[in-house]
């Protein structure tokens, strides 16, 4: 299969893998669940509990493989059959509220946080032993307090801040390595106390800084206007088309891929990182493993094609949520001559209909594609472009349950002193003595912004804002994840 391997154009690679990562949770049977209410969502649903309880039926919901029948099709039958979990998290603490989440605690509507993470909301990629991270897209490796940011590594204090490496308290700055105490930078290495690229002395600086922090309501326009990004590519070589890659040699059409030992030859991964692998191709969500083909969930161990959450799985062709199998086509588990001999038939048969290196057809993909990653790294993706090719888009707001009787904020500017209403300007304010100050009331509100989303703020992130001197967000958590996103 090596030697027909190729990578497809990049904007076709982030329509076809990224519009299977959600960035949404929907309420489906009374419960939050990763999938839209759509015809195209698994029938079978359930607790990630009572899914482990009964891992063992989806092994003996196995079919026989049809040659009369394509691939595709005997895949979505078994897709429907077995038995999914309404979220994907495993191990965590206080934090039923995530989706592909695992080994972290107290974290709220984020989307793959892994290993050792600790208080995290609204956030997007966040992995390796971090903690306090709010609004940000991909934070790891021994970061803490970060808020409305991307791509920071190893850094702590980071505020409205793109691509920042090893770095403490950066507002409003943008590709920084080693640096301490900087404010609208861009492109620094081994700096302190620079403004605009400009360097002052610490009192001056400090002084300036207190100045500038105190215009709260300028500071998404402040972020707004921070120099484009990079596509942030640390510590790797011979990367053609990447975004966020860390420590990974020999990519094409690769975004939010890392590894501590080194992966290699990494074609269209979407979200993959591991201790070490190589040679995965067209796939998404891939943990620690090599010889990975156009799968989804797939961590531990090797040599998995067209397959969807396995875990400690090898040899498997065609199968979904497996758990220490091997030799196994959809669901059925085979001698080693015996899956070998027919695997190749099904490749063979799958090369004659040109779909041997197809990602999962658009007849399985149950997600809005505006309310998924792939829409998040481009936006100039329209409704007529990617509903003509048969993906879903969600053309209403998104639905909320607002409680009868609850006051709504508005995050508007008030258009005028005399304006009646609540507005979000109303709970946040600087005292007599320059403290900034936010009404606990504001917990008891809901809050509507310019585009009619409505969201709330929670203790926690209550506590967060006053603690750091930051005002409240006036944009819906999706909208704020949305900010930042230029490259050069």
């Amino acid at each position: 299969m090596q030697e027909k391997r190729k990578s497809t154009p990049w904007r076709d690679f982030v329509k076809e893998i990224g519009s299977w990562c959600p960035l949404n949770l929907y309420k489906i049977d009374k419960n939050i669940c990763r999938y839209p209410e759509t015809t195209r969502r698994p029938k079978n649903l359930c607790s990630v509990k009572q899914y482990y309880e009964t891992i063992e039926n989806n092994f003996h919901l196995n079919k026989n493989y049809d040659f009369s029948k394509s691939f595709f099709l005997q895949y979505q039958e078994l897709y429907q059959a077995v038995l999914l979990p309404y979220l994907w998290n495993l191990n965590t603490e206080n934090s039923d509220y995530c989706e592909n989440w695992r080994y972290s605690k107290n974290c709220y509507l984020s989307f793959c946080i892994v290993i050792d993470v600790e208080n995290v909301w609204y956030s997007f990629h966040i992995k390796e032993w971090c903690t306090n991270v709010y609004n940000t897209f991909m934070a790891r490796d021994n970061c803490s307090n970060i808020y409305q940011c991307r791509w920071i590594l190893r850094s702590h204090n980071v505020f409205y801040s793109t691509n920042i490496v090893n770095s403490d308290n950066i507002y409003f700055s943008v590709d920084l390595t080693w640096c301490h105490e900087c404010l609208f930078c861009d492109n620094l290495t081994n700096q302190s106390y620079h403004i605009h690229n400009k360097k002052y002395t610490k009192d001056e600086y400090l002084k300036l800084k207190s100045d500038i922090l105190k215009q709260k309501n300028k500071f998404l326009e402040y972020y707004a206007k921070i120099p484009r990004a990079s596509a942030f590519i640390v510590e790797s070589d011979n990367i053609i088309n990447g975004i966020n890659v860390y420590r990974v040699s020999n990519a094409r059409n690769v975004i939010n891929v890392w590894s501590k030992g080194g992966n290699r030859n990494l074609f269209d991964l979407f979200l993959g990182g591991s201790p070490s692998g190589e040679d995965c191709y067209a796939s998404l969500y891939i943990g620690p493993g090599e010889n990975i083909y156009c799968c989804d969930y797939v961590g531990w161990w090797q040599h998995n094609y067209h397959s969807f959450f396995l875990e400690n799985c090898s040899y498997c062709l065609g199968c979904i949520w497996l758990k220490n199998k091997q030799f196994c086509i959809l669901n059925k588990e085979y001698s080693k001559e015996e899956r070998f001999e027919l695997a190749d038939k099904i490749f063979e048969q799958m090369d004659k209909d040109w779909t041997l290196w197809q990602f999962f057809p658009w007849s399985m993909n149950p997600f809005y594609f505006n309310d998924t990653a792939a829409y998040l790294i481009d936006d100039t993706f329209t409704k007529e472009e990617v509903t003509k090719e048969w993906y879903l888009w969600r053309d209403e707001e998104i639905k909320v349950d607002v409680p009868e009787g609850a006051e709504v904020v508005s995050s508007s500017p008030r258009p005028s002193p005399s304006e009646k209403g609540a507005f979000l300007s109303d709970f946040q304010w600087f005292d007599e003595h320059w403290n900034w100050k936010i009404d606990p009331e504001i917990l008891k509100k809901v809050i509507k912004d310019e585009k009619g989303n409505y969201y709330r703020i929670v203790k926690m992130e209550y506590d967060f804002l006053m603690k750091h001197g930051l005002p409240l967000p006036e944009l819906h958590r999706l909208e704020r994840i949305k900010l930042g996103f230029k490259f050069k």
